[in-house]
């Protein structure tokens, strides 16, 4: 089994977690400015991964440029993984690649203290994406929790490129934003991800 396997009734069944839904969790994150070469590269990149419509291309026309922006915002004080193996308990199925992995750390060479996963969303939609992207959180909280880290939170996001949908975990509880971001959002996206990065309480 793997993370891509978990459903949003089954990672909730399997690890008795609670979701708590519509409540809007980061309208009150002020838009950041973006650089003017993400600007740049999605202006030339957008219609293009769009246009070609495959995962692959949204993760690496799109995705990855936002990342990337988030990390140079932060003076890469944190480091970003993608396609990383994550085992962390074959028994309970909290095994296999995640997509992306931005690290609290500035270590790059293996993962340190994950703090937010983010999942691709398989053909265009985002609800199916939940459970894999909360049964990664799952894992990575009890990562850290082995590895003595006291986090007050770990995030997630599942996106198509042009939309993201934001989670937050704590303990057994996955708080899902009743908020649906687009690439007309960009600020705001980057806000929010640069906010949880830092790991806004």
């Amino acid at each position: 089994m793997a993370y891509s396997d978990f459903t949003l009734k089954k990672v909730k069944l399997d690890f008795d977690i609670k979701t708590v839904e519509r409540n809007s969790l980061f309208s009150d994150i002020e838009e950041l400015e973006i650089s003017d070469y993400l600007a740049n590269t999605l202006k030339r990149n957008l219609p293009l991964a769009l246009a070609i419509n495959t995962e692959k291309a949204r993760s690496e026309l799109i995705i990855i440029n936002l990342l990337l922006e988030v990390k140079e915002k932060l003076s890469d004080r944190i480091s970003l993984f993608s396609g990383i193996e994550f085992t962390v308990d074959k028994e309970k199925g909290l095994t296999g690649f995640c997509d992306y992995i931005i690290s609290n750390s500035e270590e790059q060479l293996y993962l340190d203290a994950p703090v937010i996963t983010i999942v691709e969303a398989k053909n265009e939609n985002i609800i199916s994406g939940l459970g894999q992207c909360i049964a990664e959180m799952y894992a990575a909280q009890l990562y850290n929790q082995a590895e003595n880290r006291d986090f007050p939170w770990i995030y997630g996001a599942v996106t198509t490129g042009d939309e993201w949908k934001f989670i937050k975990l704590k303990e057994n509880t996955a708080y899902i934003d009743g908020d649906l971001y687009y690439m007309s959002d960009l600020k705001k996206i980057i806000a929010i991800l640069v906010s949880m990065a830092k790991q806004r309480t």
